[in-house]
């Protein structure tokens, strides 16, 4: 089987050396990929994936290791070995993601990206171009610089009166309430010193700038609110305007177009909305806060028949992926415009906002936010309005109601994957949640002790389904009985076939043979005694069984 991808990808490099690839050319392929993402080049093979086998000055694979590392600045330091692959020698060499800007020993400097049709190519990397990859790897807070050109004149007194009012109104941080303007400026890291001469920053503007000022002198500074009706546009509005009137607005599109049923439960009256309103909130607050400003983008916020998407430009930061979306630490691109929007109060302030949208679309039965749209260049969620599942949001009112806390996220996605796949084990529920195994177990554990979910098994053949009670609960019943009893047929049927086999069985057997515990394959037996499909001979430990 053939281990060699088949084709190039942001992260994959093909280089033909049937004639013997030049220096500069591996060089400098070897820079474009330790600009981007890093990856494996692949020495030897065509554009199209055809394996053509390593020239005979190549062969010598430490040597390519050394040339690399000597024509490039800072040294790139790469692994490199031989596959042998249909009759040819390849050389994978293996390059890191470089947490600086590395050039070829000739100064050429450049990056890889993925063009329309999905194939890669090597482009220049400009110098208006490292803030932005400066900021995805944490080396600098674009976020924090001053705008040379502003000045403290281009801050509207307007909107830093709309900043406080909306501390109260979020519930910020107090403390800001009792400053001055110079004092909040100050603490909010809207602007900074030099030179004695007091200059705005990008958070400043951004927060508190004048229209006018803003568009002079952050162009990448753009949101658009659409609705869609099919290929149809109703809604099509484009702002320019300082962040905290700019959230305020999209707010207000959003909730004069938010829908709601009541659910009545007892003296109780539950709202069920076609989108959380804190999970939109926390989404709008991502885009906005996380967007890449030293990039020319727009932040879009779309409404299309039942489906909420928010994108911006900036793809994740660095260490962040799909796999750890939900555990990895708070990353943000831009550090000063997350810490002003926390303390003001419109976002989540542990940086967890990513939780609160999971759990703001789960707990009503809906599909998971879904990120898998998202590129190296752009950061997409979707959320859908599907119908809630008006049972199984009950369930988790009234386990709430019964603990008195908010159930948990991990919890949630346990019991969200139950309610469609009827069944989980240790290996799924660690992917579900992002966690190792412990946490998995754990998570599972304690639902079984809530009594919402119950076991089936034992070691590494243990699943767990939803409980009886709570698929009555439920108004599924006989899925119960499907999930659960046909577990139990194919029990019996394992005993019978291993009886016909071996002419008798013990119960260490049964507990062997179905992954069952002691109690559990003690029932199992005593069933089948009951319904006369098993004669026991013996007690105790040397008792054992046939069939009739």
């Amino acid at each position: 089987m053939r281990t060699i991808p088949q084709k190039e990808s942001l992260t994959v490099e093909f280089k033909s050396d049937q004639k013997r690839l030049p220096d500069t050319d591996l060089i400098a392929a070897i820079v474009c990929l330790t600009n981007t993402e890093g990856g494996t080049l692949y020495l030897g093979v065509e554009d199209n994936g055809t394996l053509t086998g390593l020239h005979t000055s190549h062969q010598r694979i430490g040597q390519l290791s050394a040339l690399i590392a000597n024509r490039t600045n800072p040294p790139v330091s790469v692994r490199a070995t031989v596959i042998h692959e249909e009759g040819h020698n390849i050389a994978a060499i293996e390059v890191p993601k470089s947490s600086r800007l590395v050039a070829t020993s000739d100064g050429l400097l450049q990056r890889r990206r993925l063009q329309a049709d999905g194939t890669p190519q090597c482009i220049p990397f400009y110098p208006h171009e490292f803030p932005s990859r400066q900021s995805d790897l944490g080396l600098l807070d674009y976020s924090a610089s001053p705008i040379s050109e502003a000045t403290v004149a281009d801050l509207d007194s307007i909107e830093r009166e709309r900043l406080r009012r909306m501390i109260e109104l979020y519930k910020g941080d107090p403390s800001l309430l009792n400053l001055d303007d110079d004092e909040l400026d100050g603490a909010l890291g809207l602007v900074r010193t030099i030179d004695g001469t007091k200059i705005p920053t990008l958070t400043g503007l951004l927060m508190i700038g004048k229209e006018s000022a803003i568009r002079n002198h952050l162009p990448t500074h753009e949101v658009a609110f659409q609705v869609l009706d099919n290929t149809q546009v109703r809604t099509n509005d484009f702002y320019r305007t300082p962040l905290l009137r700019t959230f305020e607005r999209l707010m207000e599109q959003f909730e004069v177009r938010l829908e709601e049923e009541e659910l009545q439960w007892g003296l109780f009256r539950l709202p069920i909305p076609t989108y959380d309103q804190r999970a939109f909130r926390e989404a709008l607050v991502n885009a906005l806060v996380h967007r890449d400003y030293a990039q020319l983008g727009t932040v879009f916020v779309r409404l299309q028949n039942d489906t909420l998407s928010v994108s911006n430009p900036g793809g994740f930061v660095e260490g962040v992926t799909l796999e750890n979306l939900l555990v990895v630490e708070p990353k943000p691109r831009n550090p000063t415009l997350a810490d002003a929007v926390k303390r003001i109060g419109i976002a989540e302030r542990t940086g967890r906002g990513v939780d609160l949208i999971f759990q703001g679309v789960l707990r009503y039965g809906r599909p998971e936010p879904d990120y898998s749209s998202s590129t190296a260049t752009t950061v997409q969620v979707i959320i859908r309005s599907t119908q809630a599942d008006i049972p199984f949001f009950k369930m988790i009112v009234e386990e709430e109601a019964r603990t008195g806390r908010s159930i948990s996220l991990d919890a949630l996605i346990v019991l969200s994957h139950l309610r469609t796949e009827r069944r989980i084990d240790i290996v799924t529920a660690v992917q579900a949640i992002q966690k190792n195994e412990s946490a998995a177990r754990s998570i599972l554990e304690r639902l079984v002790e809530a009594g919402l979910v119950e076991p089936q098994g034992i070691k590494k053949g243990r699943t767990y389904t939803l409980s009886a009670s709570i698929y009555r609960q439920l108004g599924q019943s006989a899925d119960y009985i499907r999930q659960v009893g046909f577990d139990r047929i194919q029990q019996e049927q394992m005993v019978i076939q291993y009886i016909q086999k071996h002419g008798r069985i013990q119960r260490k057997d049964v507990m062997d043979l179905c992954r069952l515990s002691r109690d559990q394959s003690g029932r199992l037996l005593q069933r089948m005694l009951a319904e006369e499909k098993l004669i026991a001979h013996g007690k105790s430990r040397g008792a054992y069984y046939t069939s009739l």
